[in-house]
């Protein structure tokens, strides 16, 4: 695949159609200046500040553009608070749509068919595969990222986090807890990197799905 990427980017800059300087410019910004910083930063004041956490709930575009984070497949931000009684997950099922501006550019899993299948065919096990192990009262609530919106899961914040800053929460705060197949570590576990992925890809055949789906 990369190689036919590759391939067809050559092409495309020998037409003079696109400009391979300004490409990798686009490319290195969401994968290693973005990432998913920006995303665990606008969780982290979420967790500090409750009335920036009504606000991002209310209207989750508009809060996290407050805090610069905002453009191209981040116009129309929805935020979904994880919850005691609630789990949300999120997926695409039609390609890839994915919050750039919050979270970088998308794991490779999360493109993966097999996962945007199964995530809503079967989504607790898909998320036991990725070590996530929900209570069966916990309602599972799975959510499909559209090019009109694009979810970002707010995590429940991890116990024994109470007197930490800013700073210190949102290197708690991994990819996958903001997608919903993890949860933010927990302050002992601060030494595992930020941000850093927490399982491998899901696998098997499902359906597709409406925009968003309950399981318990």
């Amino acid at each position: 695949m990369d190689l036919r990427v590759r391939a067809l980017e050559t092409v495309l800059s020998r037409k003079g159609y696109i400009d391979p300087a300004a490409l990798d410019t686009l490319i290195d910004t969401y994968q290693t200046r973005i990432g998913p910083r920006n995303g665990a930063r606008v969780v982290a004041k979420a967790w500090v500040d409750p009335a920036f956490k009504a606000w991002l709930l209310k209207d989750g575009t508009a809060a996290i553009a407050s805090l610069g984070y905002s453009g191209r497949q981040g116009e129309h931000m929805v935020v979904l608070e994880n919850t005691e009684a609630v789990h949300h997950l999120v997926v695409c099922t039609l390609c890839s749509c994915y919050p750039w501006p919050v979270l970088g550019l998308p794991p490779t899993w999360y493109k993966s068919a097999p996962y945007r299948s199964r995530a809503v065919r079967e989504p607790r096990s898909v998320l036991a595969e990725f070590g996530l192990h929900l209570p069966d009262s916990t309602e599972v609530r799975v959510w499909d990222s559209t090019a009109e919106v694009r979810y970002l899961v707010l995590p429940r914040r991890p116990a024994g986090s109470e007197g930490l800053g800013e700073e210190a929460l949102a290197a708690l705060v991994t990819r996958d807890s903001m997608i919903g197949v993890g949860e933010a570590r927990a302050p002992s576990a601060e030494g595992q990197g930020p941000l850093s992925a927490q399982a491998s890809a899901a696998s098997a055949p499902a359906s597709a799905a409406p925009s968003s789906t309950s399981s318990r």
